[in-house]
């Protein structure tokens, strides 16, 4: 479950917002995201994995809340830490330069060209 935005290291992209399928945060102009639906949030690790800063914490407890301190998870290495077990960089992981299984069909649905 999300526990935790970084004010110190969040940018305000609103990657995470985008990048959750399940719309648990809101945007807010000029604002980090907020955390407002905690309730709906599945445990995917997306907005984590989005994130280019590292400013969030997911949780692998997804019923049950965790009491984060954030100076104890930078200490730990865990903001980001998901992403870095994937080998995520930037927006894509590591090794996928030139899959181009994304382009399985143009805009209009045709079939890309092979």
């Amino acid at each position: 479950m999300i526990e935790l935005i970084s004010r110190d290291r969040c940018i305000k992209c609103d990657a995470c917002v985008e990048a959750c399928p399940d719309n648990v945060f809101d945007s807010r102009p000029h604002e980090i995201p907020v955390i407002a639906r905690l309730e709906d949030c599945q445990t995917c690790f997306l907005c984590e994995l989005y994130c280019p800063t590292d400013a969030l914490y997911v949780s692998p407890l997804r019923d049950d809340r965790e009491r984060v301190d954030e100076a104890a998870l930078i200490a730990r290495g865990l903001l980001g830490s998901y992403r870095r077990a994937l080998g995520w960089r930037g927006l894509k992981a590591s090794g996928t330069e030139g899959d181009l299984s994304h382009r399985l069909a143009e805009p209009d649905g045709t079939p890309h060209p092979q």
